[in-house]
């Protein structure tokens, strides 16, 4: 049998974060999403916030079919074959947080998390609606931005479209758009720092969140900063691999930014616990 004829197995991953899938939403990629699960193979899964949209559930009408369907499947097959899923709610799936500190088998629900990676990093895991009160701008202002970015979303989603039937890759007009914007560039630079100081607050090594669906992976003054993005945009997700190093990756699996293990350093037998 040829190399050429075999089939390549899915990389495992140590543990894998997404977050924003606002499943239910009109603007969910709810296919490319369940494609990606459907690929995947790791040890935990974090749901980090926003995973169904309830808020948009509940104010306006539901997008739900098949491809929505072949998620939930994708996640009863992932947790059947061994993965454990952590469940930390957002803003739009708010009500789940009622119950935080529920334990099922291969499945827990926390309003936060931290997350022991294989080289000794402790990374709280939250969502980031958190930091609203020092990122948000509040009144109008913000009530137009919403109206303004549905609109985004809805072009990004007829752009795609169009690409899609010359044979173009996925790109994201609404990630282009925000970075062309003054103000979209600082809401942002303070959210990072806000996520980064309460990490350091806490005496952890870095963050894991979502919430502002701007996907990105670095560390600052020896803190890591990873935003595992969203499924409305970026379509990305971030990932750990078995060395404890940390991958932003495409919904292709395509590696878009990496953190490099560091030495292994002594750490606990046991890892801590989920709770923070």
């Amino acid at each position: 049998m040829s190399p050429a004829s075999i089939t390549q197995l899915p990389v495992r991953r140590r543990a894998v974060f997404v977050s924003d899938v606002h499943l239910g939403s009109k603007h969910c990629h709810a296919a490319e999403f369940a494609d990606f699960l459907q690929n995947l193979r790791c040890d935990r899964l974090y749901l980090v916030g926003d995973i169904v949209d309830l808020w948009w559930m509940a104010q306006r009408r539901a997008a739900w079919g098949a491809a929505q369907y072949r998620v939930v499947e994708a996640l009863h097959a992932l947790v059947r074959a061994g993965t454990e899923l952590i469940y930390v709610p957002g803003n739009h799936d708010r009500s789940v947080r009622r119950f935080c500190g529920l334990v099922l088998p291969r499945m827990q629900v926390r309003r936060r998390a931290i997350h022991l990676t294989a080289d000794g990093r402790r990374l709280l895991v939250t969502h980031g609606d958190d930091y609203d009160t020092v990122t948000q701008f509040g009144g109008m202002q913000e009530k137009f931005g919403d109206w303004l970015y549905d609109r985004i979303l809805t072009s990004n989603q007829l752009t795609n479209r169009v690409r899609r039937r010359f044979g173009l890759r996925y790109w994201s007009l609404a990630d282009f758009l925000k970075r062309q914007s003054g103000a979209a560039e600082r809401y942002i630079s303070r959210f990072v720092q806000a996520g980064l100081s309460d990490a350091k607050q806490r005496g952890l090594d870095g963050i894991v969140c979502g919430h502002i669906h701007r996907a990105a992976l670095f560390e600052r003054d020896g803190c890591v900063y990873a935003n595992d993005g969203d499924w409305v945009e970026s379509l990305t997700a971030l990932a750990e691999d078995p060395d404890g190093t940390l991958r932003l990756l495409a919904h292709t699996g395509e590696t878009l930014a990496m953190l490099p293990a560091r030495p292994l350093r002594m750490v606990a037998a046991a890892e801590l616990p989920h709770a923070a």
